[in-house]
């Protein structure tokens, strides 16, 4: 194996890069948790199960603007980051025509991890969807950041424009459907598209409004043993793994890559801007995004999180998510670079550093908790955040103490081994960690 291509070092990484992936990797936690804890639907519908009034409202919606969608955002950002800075160390280390060939194992590996994590342990996994997008992201990486960028726009133009007319589509199944209905009781014939309207509108109000006894299968699947657990789990990665496919969930993942490379290359990410370009983007992220989430959340409240009032929150959630994601990066970014909090950008970074392992980590916690004891649609949506606190306050101990003696998490160095089809070596020879200071580098040539 050529000296050029190996994996990279502690010395070379970037560690306010690392920090974000931390707080993201973490953050991702807070929305997972819901899928861990009760039907899949409960994730955006709160009368499904759980609790929808009181604290448990409260927490639903804290948790739809701090952290739904926008931690993913940042992680997706990091993966397009990743990307581009695998590849280009690559390529300034003469690895030529090898670079691509690493790269493609690198991905075909992760594709891997993630089916294997989607069946045996969590179906909302993230790793398949990167990967087979990864397997696309390849060529992009030398664009420009003004052409990723533009490329970025014309996707969240188009998920826009896909999510108002899957509600207005939606609203017009609904509304034939429910004329219909008393031509149906009276015993008269329907038209072919009144009747296919009753049949989607019906297979929509089975699948976001689950009964009582298909929320009781569920659970019961979900704790009486793994094979019964996996039962439960694969419709429903069948489902999301289409999903991140062939919707616009693709191009929410993949618009978020390539403005990933954009950031990287233009320093956003490295905290290499003036502080007046992050206020600016924290005023716009901000300022755009939090009153259209007020607006998507006040619909769905007001609207009793009826199929219809979902639909048309969910119309602007793309728009309203990125908007306060990219006000978080910026946000994130000012503070942590802030040289009085060396201690704290270490301790994230530590985690970003294992973000894969504490990414796998909090599936097999999680798993262990409410599917082997049994806590699955036991708890309150509330009280299923007391799991979450203790699992961040354990990787944020665990990881710092884990690279004190060894140079990667151990799914980093599985993953690694895999990818350059070597043993890499893990314990450490000597006590190292993260430089203190965000090393500072020229910003790549823009073509």
């Amino acid at each position: 194996m050529s000296t050029a291509l190996a994996p990279v070092q502690s010395s070379q990484r970037l560690v306010l890069v690392d920090a974000l992936r931390g707080l993201a990797v973490l953050g991702i936690l807070a929305m997972n948790i819901v899928g861990f804890a009760f039907h899949p639907t409960v994730y955006s519908d709160p009368t499904v199960a759980g609790g929808a009034t009181g604290a448990n409202l409260w927490t639903f919606l804290v948790a739809a603007i701090v952290f739904d969608g926008k931690m993913r955002g940042i992680f997706t950002l990091l993966f397009g980051a990743g990307v581009y800075l695998f590849t280009t160390r690559g390529e300034q280390r003469g690895g030529g025509s090898f670079v691509a060939d690493i790269y493609y194992r690198r991905t075909l590996w992760l594709l891997l991890f993630g089916i294997a994590h989607a069946y045996l342990l969590w179906f909302g996994e993230i790793l398949y969807p990167y990967a087979l997008l990864g397997l696309v992201l390849y060529p992009f990486r030398h664009m420009s950041a003004r052409s990723l960028i533009g490329l970025w726009a014309v996707q969240v133009v188009f998920m826009i424009a896909a999510g108002i007319f899957d509600a207005h589509d939606l609203t017009e199944k609904h509304d034939i459907a429910l004329a219909a209905a008393p031509l149906r009781k009276a015993g008269k014939p329907l038209t072919e598209d009144q009747e296919k309207a009753v049949s989607a509108w019906e297979e929509r109000v089975k699948h976001d409004k689950p009964d009582a006894a298909v929320l009781r299968k569920n659970t019961t699947l979900n704790t009486t043993g793994f094979v019964n657990s996996v039962k439960a789990r694969i419709p429903v990665v069948l489902w999301w793994h289409s999903l991140t496919m062939y919707s616009p969930m693709q191009y929410d993942l993949f618009a978020m890559m390539l403005l990933g490379m954009a950031f990287i290359k233009t320093g956003v990410l490295t905290g290499e801007r003036s502080s007046a370009f992050y206020w600016k983007m924290i005023a716009a992220g901000y300022g755009i995004g939090l009153p259209l989430t007020y607006a998507q959340l006040r619909l769905q409240v007001d609207g009793g999180f009826s199929i219809l009032a979902n639909a048309w929150a969910g119309a602007w959630y793309e728009p309203a998510r990125i908007a306060v994601c990219l006000g978080h990066v910026a946000l994130i970014v000012l503070v942590l670079r802030q040289s009085r909090l060396t201690a704290l950008r270490r301790l994230l970074a530590a985690a970003g550093q294992m973000a894969l392992t504490n990414y796998l980590m909090q599936s097999i916690l999680c798993t262990l908790f409410f599917n082997v004891l049994g806590y699955h649609s036991q708890l309150q949506r509330y009280q299923i955040y007391y799991v979450v606190a203790a699992i961040w306050l354990a990787e944020l101990a665990w990881s710092p103490i884990w690279l004190r003696y060894f140079r990667f998490g151990p799914f980093e160095w599985a993953w690694r081994s895999l990818t350059y089809w070597q043993r890499q070596p893990l314990r450490l020879q000597s006590v190292t960690f993260e430089p203190e200071v965000e090393p500072r580098r020229p910003l790549p040539a823009e073509s």
